[in-house]
């Protein structure tokens, strides 16, 4: 399905694509869609930089946003916006994290999304910007006790989630971290040293298999969602800079729950009405630039940033921004 003529034979009639494929297929997605010459809007997360498509793109006059999620994907967007307002960034640090409402023994954890993705940020290096230069940390680093409102205490820990934000934000200090409930970091950690999130195979009465392979097939029904089990999605991001010299600081909150009355996960709510938005923004014509895209560069313009957090308003996707 993911050869260049399964992608052409499933796009041919679309007027523009999204895709949502794990992140270890998405990359290879991506290609073959702008290979077709179709628009596609990407929330797979994959690890690939997606500015190596930029000739590409040009060459088949194709728009392709990548990362439009949650985050990445609206921290970007914010994280544009406040290029333009602030006149430096000394400070900007995303926490975010989605959890299953009730905490069930032993993980008091469920994967939101591809399970196989969230293994990838216990285990890949964390690019972070320390006092101007990007920097590489241990995955599960740095950790440290957040308080939220209507949940309490989470865990925050350095993930590899700045990506483009990296090349497109000039900040002296940036990081990305999730959210988990207290304790998820430890037991992680053990996973990882034991060997379990190793893709190195091992040999087994005879056999050579991947211990990775062995963890997720036990994991992955651990962290499965039930029928109509609930979940939240947290994100708050801090952004310290100036404004003619002097110090500004902003916050940006969202708190969203599952929509229980129609069935809708929040995590399905916070990343696909995030793509949905900024598909629907391509699509009315409002966004008609060629190339590669990822959401910052979008929200650097207010016009399409205030297009986007409406459509998610109008859906319940709200967040409440505070300056000082």
């Amino acid at each position: 399905m993911n050869s260049k003529a399964g992608i052409e034979k499933a796009v041919k009639d679309a007027d523009l694509v999204v895709g949502a494929l794990p992140g270890f297929m998405g990359f290879q997605c991506v290609k073959n869609v702008i290979f077709c010459k179709k628009d596609i809007v990407d929330i797979s997360f994959f690890p690939e930089d997606p500015f190596l498509l930029e000739a590409e793109t040009k060459r088949n006059k194709v728009t392709c946003i990548v990362d439009a999620g949650i985050a990445p994907g609206c921290s970007n967007l914010i994280a544009g916006r406040m290029m333009q307002i602030l006149d430096e960034i000394d400070s900007m640090m995303i926490y975010v994290g989605g959890l299953p409402v009730e905490r069930k023994w032993p993980y008091e954890y469920k994967a939101p999304f591809s399970p196989i993705d969230v293994i990838e940020e216990y285990t890949r290096p964390a690019r972070i910007v320390k006092n101007g230069k990007i920097v590489e940390m241990e995955a599960l680093s740095e950790s440290e006790l957040i308080n939220f409102n209507g949940i309490g205490t989470l865990e925050a820990f350095n993930t590899d989630g700045l990506r483009t934000l990296l090349k497109t934000v000039k900040a002296k200090n940036m990081a990305e971290k999730t959210l988990r409930y207290l304790g998820h970091i430890e037991k992680m950690k053990v996973l990882r040293e034991t060997g379990f999130f190793s893709k190195e195979k091992i040999e087994v009465d005879g056999k050579l298999l991947r211990p990775l392979d062995i963890t997720a097939k036990l994991l992955f029904p651990l962290w499965s969602f039930s029928e109509g089990e609930e979940d939240i999605t947290v994100l708050r991001i801090e952004v310290k800079g100036k404004i003619n010299k002097k110090n500004a600081t902003y916050k940006f909150e969202l708190y969203d729950k599952m929509d229980t009355e129609k069935g809708i996960s929040s995590m399905a709510r916070t990343t696909g009405y995030t793509a949905t938005a900024i598909a629907r923004l391509v699509l009315s014509g409002k966004f008609k630039e060629k190339g590669v895209f990822p959401p910052e560069l979008i929200g650097s313009n207010i016009d399409n940033y205030l297009f986007v957090m409406k459509e998610l308003g109008l859906r319940g996707v709200v967040f409440k921004e505070t300056a000082n």
